[in-house]
């Protein structure tokens, strides 16, 4: 569920078919799965029912308002074993885990790929499937989901 007709129509673009019928534009606060973008309010939050989890699709996580809610990181994977001298990037994150924006940098590199992979006029990716199974052939894995039963 989201709340903004424009992260709909952004997070849309990225989703098959089967996918897409799960991702729900909502004119109320009852989800108890938000996907938000770095325009989520405090007044928003407020409004969230008791036991929320906020999943953030943006670059930067909300602030964390809430015990009652849960908040899960920024997109982000487990940086592969073998990596040296890398212990953390950004201090939301836990040790060995990287934003997906690096680790999609990192991925270009290591797979020596020569063109862009996010469009030029509209910062979409152009082929995640690919840029996915790159990340998970050299070593980094998914970062999941907190449990919501603890």
């Amino acid at each position: 569920m989201v709340l903004r007709k424009e992260e709909h129509s952004m997070l849309a673009e990225f989703l098959d078919d089967k996918c897409k019928e799960n991702l729900v534009l909502t004119t109320n606060y009852y989800p108890m799965i938000w996907l938000v973008g770095d325009g989520l309010s405090t007044k928003e939050q407020k409004m969230a029912k008791d036991g929320t989890l906020f999943l953030p699709f943006s670059q930067f996580p909300p602030k964390t308002l809430r015990k009652d809610c849960f908040y899960h990181t920024t997109p982000a994977m487990i940086i592969p074993h073998s990596a040296q001298n890398i212990d953390s990037c950004e201090n939301w994150l836990g040790r060995r885990v990287m934003s997906a924006w690096r680790v999609g940098g990192i991925v270009h590199a290591l797979e020596g790929w020569k063109e862009h992979e996010c469009g030029l006029d509209d910062n979409s990716i152009i082929n995640p499937p690919r840029v996915w199974e790159a990340a998970l052939r050299n070593g980094f894995q998914p970062l999941l989901l907190p449990s919501l039963e603890t």
